[in-house]
């Protein structure tokens, strides 16, 4: 599999250099191995010193771009993951442990992995709303509004362009299921049924509430159709989207532990 390869910030460099290896003379030279080298930037990025910076850092994403943040933090993960013997799978109010951590290590284990889902992480620190023209008849055009933290306006976008514009959203609701279900799985739990009785919520403004359940049949649909679509054939992109696609469940996982361990108190303001 071809590499895929995300820049670092000259903010992000600075960081990390001052962070690890804040001794170091020839800071050029350093750049330079920390963007050409990726196993040597995997190990920089896994010292435990600069997890425990972005951590405690007030306002982090002053000095450093959201997706090298996310990245630390699923380094972290690997190396933490590693001393479980099982998961833990959420069901209802129920957490269930699960023996899949093997797994879980081989998906997470690998730099494509995780340099997509750190970029697909970083895209939720900040939604955006649209606002689109698009022609249905001869001199008539309809305007469209949709957020792409919606997934359902995002699904009926998808039905009125057609499948050259369709890529991009396609990758964006998978994204939104994977993210949902692996950084805020008891709000997707709470929003769709009542904690005590078990009922299904009523439906908001004639939407139907989106089971658990789901979020992951819709994550895995549309990671293959963005893995099917002719503009990612024979790239690492269509790689990626048919691992998503056949290793949901284990991407998840990851998102999960950071969610439980790392962010469990300040999830909200993050991705606001």
């Amino acid at each position: 599999m071809a590499l895929l390869r995300r820049n670092l910030t000259d903010k992000d460099l600075d960081f990390i250099i001052e962070t690890v290896a804040p001794e170091v003379t020839d800071k050029l030279k350093l750049k330079q191995i920390l963007m050409e080298d990726a196993q040597f930037r995997a190990e920089f990025l896994s010292d435990e010193r600069i997890f425990n910076r972005v951590i405690g850092e007030k306002e982090v994403f002053l000095k450093i771009s959201p997706a090298l943040f996310f990245e630390i933090l699923l380094r972290k993960a690997l190396k933490d993951l590693k001393g479980q013997g099982y998961t833990w799978e959420k069901e209802a109010n129920m957490s269930i442990p699960v023996f899949d951590i093997s797994e879980v290590l081989e998906f997470l284990d690998n730099e494509e992995h995780i340099a997509y889902l750190a970029d697909m992480l970083a895209s939720f620190t900040r939604v955006e709303n649209y606002t689109v023209y698009l022609k249905i008849g001869n001199g008539i055009w309809r305007k469209v509004h949709f957020n792409d933290m919606d997934i359902q306006s995002l699904m009926s976008f998808c039905e009125m362009v057609d499948e050259d514009r369709r890529l991009g959203l396609y990758k964006r609701i998978a994204d939104i299921c994977l993210f949902i279900l692996g950084l805020f799985p008891d709000w997707a739990e709470r929003n769709y049924r009542y904690p005590v009785s078990k009922e299904v919520r009523p439906s908001i403004f004639g939407q139907p509430r989106i089971s658990p359940e789901e979020y992951e049949r819709e994550g895995k649909k549309f990671y293959k159709l963005a893995a099917t679509h002719k503009y990612v054939r024979d790239t690492v992109w269509e790689e990626i989207f048919w691992d998503l696609h056949e290793n949901f469940q284990k991407a998840k996982k990851p998102l999960n532990f950071i969610a439980d361990n790392y962010l469990r108190y300040t999830r909200q303001n993050i991705f606001m």
